[in-house]
């Protein structure tokens, strides 16, 4: 692993720190927001703004980048980030607000197709599994960083944003002096919503709704926080408890998904993400209590995700899976853009604790879609699932369709192998019976005394 680290620790530092940026500004707007005076749903849209931003620039990027190249659409996205980070205290409007946001969002994801088609030109097929895991994890602790650098200053000013600015302009510079090559950028074209939903009604239901979720939790908690007036360092924690969960559970439900019934699984997640998520609105606003639901809700998402992905992969054809991979980024993105939304008016009709209940009521339905399935579909042999592969939903289409054709190819390689060794075994099981019975023959022949 440590050789692995160090042929891509640059590009690794570069993702850190872009994630150190991102990760201020998406806890920033609802910290801010709420000083402003936006209501929830106000502050909702702009949420969604970002998402619908992410979806287009994960389209138009890789058209861009065959155009123009690697190298000059990665220095205009990031010029266009550090612009809009630093440009959002200067006007304090929802509306602004939302075209900011959806200007970073499709910079981001046009930053993330750059980053990772260079992290992925950089990495074998040896080493590939073990360099996505590390950049997840690199993302990951990017976010968790960010929420500790929020404590260090007051978002009623703008260093805040000029610090999440800063972060994002100086991290391109160990990408882009370490990626010496150019790598082929061509991201399939997506499944069509009926043929997905055809190979794969569970993963593609299920990853909609988990875009409803995951976008109310980048994107809500900070709110939900400002109006059940915590404080900033209390805001921050319980936004780093989301990702923090993520690294702690997604090991474990990574062992597990190669050895049972995915759909088993994916029930389990959503029921135990669902009652933490009560836990949180049963919780009275008691901090502790508070932090607990956060940190298990957000460790079921993530590893949620890699699972609807790793679940469609074990009824697709190599050939099939760079467009439904593509198409599952797509309708979760939708989902991304709808559920701020829904939390967005339910937060400002029925209050912040609803944050929980939307949730919660997102998680029941995944879980239940789930055990429906399991009654109309019988579950494939453990032998023949694709691997699991640790995937967070900020990753690019591109991302996704390398992480489950390597999935793919890990698993055809194991098969073999095991294939190999079976016939080893007989061969030499049969090798012995030949000697025993050639040993009985000598025998039989020898004089008796």
């Amino acid at each position: 692993m440590i050789q692995v680290l160090t042929s891509v620790w640059a590009l690794l530092i570069g993702v850190v720190l872009i994630m150190l940026g991102n990760g201020m500004h998406f806890t920033l707007i609802g910290l801010r927001g709420g000083i402003e005076g936006f209501s929830s749903a106000e502050l909702a849209i702009v949420t969604s703004g970002y998402f619908a931003g992410f979806l287009s620039g994960a389209r138009i990027t890789p058209r861009m980048i065959k155009r123009v190249g690697h190298v000059r659409v990665f220095a205009a996205l990031g010029s266009f980030t550090s612009a809009g980070l630093i440009a959002f205290p200067l006007i304090a409007e929802p509306w602004a607000w939302t075209a900011l946001r959806v200007i970073l969002g499709f910079c981001m994801s046009g930053i993330y197709v750059t980053a990772e088609s260079w992290l992925n030109d950089a990495s074998t097929n040896e080493t590939r599994g073990k360099v996505l895991s590390a950049y997840m994890i690199a993302q990951t602790l990017g976010i968790i960083g960010a929420q500790g650098l929020l404590t260090l200053g007051d978002a009623a000013n703008s260093a805040l944003f000029i610090v999440a600015s800063i972060l994002v302009s100086i991290s391109f510079a160990p990408i882009l002096l370490s990626a010496s090559s150019v790598p082929v950028t061509e991201a399939a074209r997506p499944m069509g919503l009926k043929e997905l939903f055809a190979g794969s009604p569970l993963s593609t239901v299920g990853i909609f709704l988990l875009g409803c979720v995951y976008a109310t939790q980048t994107g809500m908690a900070a709110v939900y926080g400002t109006q059940i007036e915590m404080t900033t360092v209390q805001i921050a924690t319980f936004v780093a408890m989301l990702f923090a969960g993520a690294l702690v559970f997604q090991y474990p439900i990574g062992w597990l998904s190669d050895r049972m019934d995915r759909r088993k699984l994916i029930f389990g997640a959503a029921a135990v993400a669902m009652s933490a998520c009560m836990l949180g609105w049963l919780s009275g606003n008691q901090l502790v209590f508070m932090m607990c639901a956060a940190f298990v809700a957000g460790g079921m998402t993530t590893p949620l995700y890699a699972l609807f992905l790793a679940y469609t992969n074990d009824f697709l054809s190599l050939e099939e899976m760079p467009a439904a991979s593509g198409g599952l980024v797509l309708t979760f993105g939708v989902g991304a853009i709808l559920g701020p939304l829904i939390a967005g008016w339910s937060m400002e009709h029925l209050g912040p604790q609803s944050f929980w209940l939307v949730l919660a009521g997102t998680f029941a339905v995944i879980a239940v879609y789930a055990l429906y399935r399991m009654t109309r579909r019988e579950a494939l042999p453990v032998e023949e699932t694709e691997s699991y592969v640790s995937v967070l939903p900020t990753a690019s289409p591109m991302a996704v369709e390398t992480a489950g054709v390597w999935a793919a190819e890990q698993a055809e390689a194991a098969a073999e192998e095991a294939a190999a060794e079976e016939a080893a075994a007989e061969e030499a099981e049969a090798k012995a019976e030949a000697e025993a019975e050639k040993a009985e023959a000598v025998e039989g022949k020898a004089p008796k005394a």
